[in-house]
């Protein structure tokens, strides 16, 4: 039998157990026993139930944030708030409003969690998609929901030990409850070997055990009797024997009555090291060698690198002799390790500037110094692990400063060569000319990428971009200092590489001086931003050996000058280069320049006045319906197909940095105000033309899909305000129109981004006015016999010398059918246009005739077909009758018979569909020179009936 169920010593038990047999006895169906008198039914008052869910439900919530279950967290949380608010109640009655301590530092805990997994972007990318989504609506949810808790936050983040102490007694209180129901300890020590139990009997009520199988398993008890009450002697209580090693508190107790003092005083010893943790705030790592300071059995602590990487090696012997061999070779030992599996990388770096210092310390020369100053480059740029993500920003700034530092060492000492061509085994670090191997224009480059990559990562709404954007400065500056050392080398295509990289720094950025400049408020001999373009460009142009350089260079050429509003120079590069034949070939980085390019050329020649050029430029963007992604601004949606992971990864790489994008509404307002300087005269001078083209099918959508609408309201978009425009344009209602298009709204949105914003308003009511006339001519011309020229200038507020060359250009290309008579400033018109019922006889006509046109192609077409298989369908029908008709006859005769037959008969077939064919053709030929007389006919009563109405009219 068991030791821990027997009264008695084990000894006894066991004897009895192996001589008298268990006897069993029956126990009666229904019986009550003592215990089930004497259990009373607990009454809980509603604050216990209350506070009891509410600490339920927190502790699931500490459990969920354990694993990082956010889903789970959300929900947890949403229960927590339904508890809370039917606890109200009781906590208004009996807390007097106050809120309840372990509610606090719940929330408080919870807020801590949220933001530090918002911030930690790293663990939020490798979230699933449910716990990323979970975590943003819970992000919400709480920050709504603390808003009532301020003042309760408060005060827990000034004294955080209060709360802490009232949750230690609600444990205490709970473990208390918990221990009133465990078996208490006594240890005699007299008595080692007796082991005895108190037991409460309404609590628990031994159970004899059927069968005794632990002596026959487990051999005799007499051995293990000495050593489970050596074991027992020293714990106190049941809870202190599962620990992983015994308190000090317990220990000190050992000879206590009851095990109740051990438990007491572990939870004493607990709240005491809670309450100075809570105050001293010690970082886990302080406090883990404190654990193992009090630790009885060795624990050893071991860092979180591998174990191969740990262990530090020493640099050098304390009696070496540091010279230039040994301390190249140990940089090459230490840089044999690069990339392998178990390298630290961090540690690498280490051992890379502890050998700088030793290199300075002993003075070993200006080579061995930029030689480890090099590897310790490449290293910081190893360290980032992933090519496409960016590398953390305490490492940025030490790269910055160790490639400075570089820099200034290579430029200082001008014998000190780094090539890509120098070997390892020519490096030489004695005598000058000093030779390294190494690329500063790689690093550089590489540099460039990761500065990129930084900005691509932040947001750029937030002051963190701001402030990375601000190291674009010691940036530029390093490819400045690059460009000096490279130009000493000589090396042309290194010259074009870092030229490229000044220019990609440079062609999108505007200056101002070069409008002052150019308006003579600045000196003549300014250096400008255009000059320094100019100057590095005209080098690619002349020394680049590839094309690429070249195309990005031209590209960026284009883009400064269209900036600074050089149109001629812009447009002329364009055409020279012939880039827009070829681009498609080209890199999808340099196809996205492309696009900048056009779009900012189209800009430049709005700014210049050029509609119909700005239109070119930027119809093939627009017309597509996503900007965009052309310009690298953001990724849309696809409809048709999802993109794959690696497919959005690769187009995110290929994003522009914000600082660098184009306003795309100012593009599309551009586009469509182009459009519809363009169309709506166009529309009203080809009103009923059958044949007329869209000059901008997405200007023409746009109002196409308004005029559908039942009821249109004021225009609150930019799109809204150009449909609006343009209906009144077609009208003639120039004034609309240019309420319209300039306003406050839309200097705000679009019109104030420009430069020289004034100019560009009242070149855009100059052109409206001057559009406007012409609808207005083009739609009412059949209206009037004459129209006065003074009285036009004053209804479009024109000078007349502009109304008088507007008309005669009209005049002159045949748009409106009229003539000036000076004397009188009026314009005559000839009524040469016909009504709108003549206009649809017209079209009628025109259509029908291409109707017939199409008709006789079909069935000519039909007809050659017939002819061409005519032939030899009759002559193999032919000769399989001719064959069924004489099979009784001799095989030479019917074959030399089938040969004449087939002869005279294909000749006779090829002869009458050739006949045919020449009939036909004869045919269509009378038809065609019917419809041509008919034609002319149609045009010269056309001409006569033009002059009658203008005999009638004079």
């Amino acid at each position: 039998m068991s030791r821990f169920f027997a009264g008695g010593s084990d000894s006894d038990s066991d004897s009895s157990s192996d001589s008298e047999p268990v006897l069993r006895q029956q126990v009666a169906q229904f019986t009550f026993s003592d215990e089930e008198e004497d259990v009373k039914r607990v009454v809980r008052s509603k604050k216990e139930k209350r506070y009891e869910d509410l600490s339920n439900i927190i502790k699931s919530i500490r459990n969920h944030k354990k694993i990082k279950d956010m889903s789970s967290v959300l929900t947890s949380f949403e229960e927590f708030m339904r508890a809370y608010t039917k606890a109200l109640p009781v906590v208004m009655k009996e807390e007097h409003g106050v809120t309840p301590r372990i509610v606090v530092r719940a929330l408080a805990e919870l807020e801590d969690f949220v933001n530090e997994s918002w911030d930690d972007k790293d663990s939020r990318k490798n979230l699933s998609k449910n716990n990323n989504k979970a975590l943003g609506t819970l992000r919400q949810k709480f920050r709504k929901y603390i808003k009532d808790f301020e003042s309760d936050m408060k005060r827990f983040r000034a004294a955080p030990e209060e709360f802490a102490e009232e949750e230690d007694d609600d444990e205490r209180e709970e473990e208390k409850g918990s221990d009133d129901e465990q078996e208490k300890v006594v240890v005699q020590p007299d008595l080692p070997k007796t082991v005895s139990f108190k037991k409460e009997p309404e609590k628990f009520k031994p159970v004899k055990p059927a069968d005794d199988s632990d002596s026959s398993d487990w051999g005799s008890d007499s051995d293990s009797d000495s050593t489970s009450s050596d074991e027992d002697a020293k714990y106190t209580s049941i809870r202190d024997r599962f620990l992983k090693k015994p308190e000090k508190g317990t220990d000190e107790q050992t000879t206590a009555p009851s095990g109740a003092t051990g438990d007491e005083a572990f939870k004493k010893e607990k709240k005491k090291k809670t309450g100075e943790a809570l105050k001293k705030k010690k970082p886990k790592q302080d406090e883990m060698f404190d654990e193992n300071e009090e630790e009885e059995e060795g624990w050893k602590v071991v860092n979180g690198t591998r174990s191969g990487a740990s262990e530090q090696p020493k640099m050098f012997a304390k009696d070496a002799e540091i010279d230039t061999k040994l301390v190249v070779n140990k940089l090459n030992e230490v840089m044999a390790a690069r990339g392998k599996k178990r390298t630290d990388r961090k540690m690498q770096i280490e051992f890379l500037r502890e050998l700088r210092t030793v290199a300075e310390t002993n003075n070993l020369g200006p080579a061995v110094a930029a030689k480890i100053r090099f590897n310790i480059v490449s290293a910081i740029f190893d360290y980032n692990p992933k090519v496409s993500g960016a590398m953390k920003l305490e490492h940025w700034s030490k790269l910055l400063e160790e490639i400075l530092e570089l820099l200034k060492l290579l430029l200082a000492h001008e014998d000190v060569h780094l090539s890509e061509s120098i070997l390892d085994e020519h490096e030489e670090y004695d005598t000058a000319p000093f030779k390294i191997r190494g690329c500063m224009l790689t690093a550089v480059e590489r540099l460039d990428d990761e500065f990129i990559k930084l900005l691509k990562e932040c947001d750029p709404h937030s002051n963190e971009y701001v402030d990375r954007l601000k190291d674009e400065v010691p940036v530029t500056n390093i490819i400045e200092q690059v460009v000096t050392y490279v130009e000493r080398l000589g090396n042309e295509m290194e010259i074009c590489r870092i030229y490229l990289r000044k220019i990609d720094h440079l062609y999108y950025k505007f200056d101002p001086n070069v409008l002052k400049k150019r308006k003579g408020q600045l000196p003549p001999n300014t250096v400008t931003s255009v000059e320094d373009m100019d100057k590095l460009c005209r080098y690619i142009y002349a020394k680049d050996q590839t094309d690429r350089l070249r195309t990005r260079a031209i590209l960026s050429h284009i883009f400064h000058h269209a900036l600074h509003d050089n149109w001629f120079q812009a447009r002329d590069l364009v055409l020279m280069s012939h880039l827009q034949e070829t681009i498609h070939h080209s890199d999808p980085a340099t196809q996205i320049l492309y696009n900048r390019m056009m779009a900012n050329l189209g800009l430049c020649a709005f700014r210049h006045g050029n509609i119909k050029d700005a239109h070119l430029c930027l119809v093939d963007l627009m017309m597509t319906g996503k900007p965009k992604e052309l310009l690298a601004q953001g990724l849309v949606p696809q409809r048709q197909h999802e993109r794959s992971l690696e497919q959005e990864k690769i187009e995110k790489q290929r994003q522009m940095p914000f600082h660098m994008h184009i306003n795309l509404e100012l593009l599309e307002c551009v586009y469509l105000v182009s459009a519809m300087l363009l169309e709506i005269p166009y529309m009203a001078a080809h009103e009923f033309d059958a044949r007329r083209r869209m000059i901008s099918k997405t200007f023409y959508q746009q109002l196409r899909s308004s005029e559908r609408q039942s009821l249109v309201g004021p225009p609150e978009s930019m799109r809204e305000h150009v449909v609006a425009a343009a209906k009144a344009m077609r009208h003639g209602d120039w004034n609309a129109c240019a309420t319209f298009i300039v306003n406050k709204k839309m200097n705000v949105k679009v019109w104030d981004l420009f430069y020289e914003a004034n100019r560009v308003r009242e070149m855009m009511v100059k052109f409206i006015k001057e559009e406007s006339l012409r609808t207005y001519l083009f739609t009412y011309s059949n209206v009037f016999a004459s129209i006065s020229v003074p009285h036009l200038a004053d209804m479009f507020k024109l000078p007349k010398s502009k109304v008088h060359s507007l008309i005669s250009k009209m005049i002159i290309n045949e748009e409106l059918m009229a003539s000036l008579d000076d004397p009188t400033e009026t314009i005559v018109m000839h009524r040469s246009e016909p009504s709108r019922l003549q206009a649809l006889s017209m079209q009628l006509a025109d259509k029908v005739t291409n109707l017939v046109d199409a008709n006789e192609r079909i069935f000519e077409m039909k007809q050659g077909n017939f002819f061409q298989r005519g032939g030899n369908q009759g002559y193999n029908r032919d000769r399989q009758n001719y064959r069924n008709q004489n099979q009784n006859q001799n095989w030479n005769n019917n074959r030399r018979q089938d040969n004449r037959n087939r002869g005279n008969r294909g000749n006779q077939n090829r002869g009458e569909g050739r006949e045919q064919r020449d009939h036909h053709r004869d045919h269509h030929r009378e038809q065609r020179e019917h419809r041509e007389h008919q034609r002319e006919f149609r045009e010269q009563r056309e001409q006569m009936r033009n002059v009658e109405y203008q005999n009638k009219a004079e």
